[in-house]
């Protein structure tokens, strides 16, 4: 009797707990489960000679090189049969593109759904730095995080 009298006042205990922990912290079993970033889409760097800093790559490392940089391609981990890409790319040191972030390097990152996204940063306070721009390969935003780094959201064209 006194074990039983104990293991419900646990239980209880427990449950009043978990309770009282999800109205201060506004947490339930339903979480926000919208994935957000799905993988790295790209790394945009400043050098003083982006064609020399390409050829020095190709050179010694065995990038292939195109204007924009290259393309490391890759295949989807969830259906193999889908192929994806990351992008790398050296930008001048006096582009204007990173701004207006005063670093050296821009990350870009795959997403899934930009628009949906953007408006959930948007009620997040998070700082979006343009409209969203669509392309032949995919859609783009801007965004800073709290260090003043810009990032590039990408949702490449499926």
């Amino acid at each position: 009797m006194k074990k039983t009298v104990i293991f419900l006042a646990l239980a209880t205990s427990f449950g009043f707990g978990f309770a009282f922990n999800s109205v201060l912290t506004g947490t339930t079993q339903k979480q926000n489960t919208m994935k957000r970033v799905t993988g790295i889409g790209g790394i945009f760097f400043k050098c003083q000679d982006p064609e020399k800093t390409k050829e020095w790559y190709q050179t010694h490392l065995g990038l292939e090189t195109d204007p924009y940089g290259t393309r490391f391609e890759w295949r989807e981990a969830v259906d193999s049969t889908k192929t994806g890409y990351t992008i790398w790319s050296p930008f001048s040191d006096k582009t204007k593109y990173f701004e207006p972030s005063t670093k050296d390097f821009m990350i870009n990152y795959r997403v899934d759904n930009l628009e949906a996204l953007v408006a959930e940063l948007k009620k997040e306070g998070v700082t979006i730095l343009d409209e969203i721009e669509s392309y032949d390969y995919g859609k783009f935003v801007h965004i800073l995080d709290p260090e003043g780094n810009k990032i590039e959201l990408w949702e490449p064209a499926v």
